[in-house]
């Protein structure tokens, strides 16, 4: 079950805006491209950006898709979920938070660290390890 807060909403508008406005820019996207590739009018998205009003789950998920993050980073960040129940790794933190990749290039890494998890994870349920792990240093 997922739980939903209830955030101290300036603090949370403010850094949920910040966040869109440093993601659109490291996505080279001007703030009218972003409204165009969303479908968010261009006042609304500045409004937003500028931590005056809350965006929907729906304005999320459609922000989440034209910056290609995940509508769940948008949502935590909104306080419309909670972060206990979707912790990032620091590994995905650390190439979240990366400026000198870009937003595919971040996305690729943590969907490749993550299958390696999942793959390490059903090895050691099932009891196999591959020749790294079984050997002794």
């Amino acid at each position: 079950m997922v739980r939903i807060r209830s955030p101290r909403i300036s603090e949370q508008l403010g850094s949920l805006g910040e966040f869109i406005a440093s993601q659109r820019r490291t996505a080279q996207l001007s703030l009218r491209q972003l409204a165009e590739q969303t479908g968010i009018s261009n006042p609304y998205l500045s409004q937003i950006e500028r931590g005056l009003r809350k965006p929907s789950a729906e304005v999320l998920l459609q922000l989440s898709k034209a910056l290609r993050i995940s509508a769940e980073t948008l949502y935590v960040r909104a306080g419309i979920l909670d972060p206990d129940d979707h912790p990032g790794t620091p590994v995905e933190m650390a190439v979240l938070a990366d400026m000198a990749i870009t937003e595919r290039q971040k996305r690729v890494l943590v969907d490749v660290y993550t299958s390696f998890v999942k793959e390490n994870e059903k090895a050691a349920t099932n009891g196999k390890l591959d020749n790294d792990q079984a050997k002794p240093n």
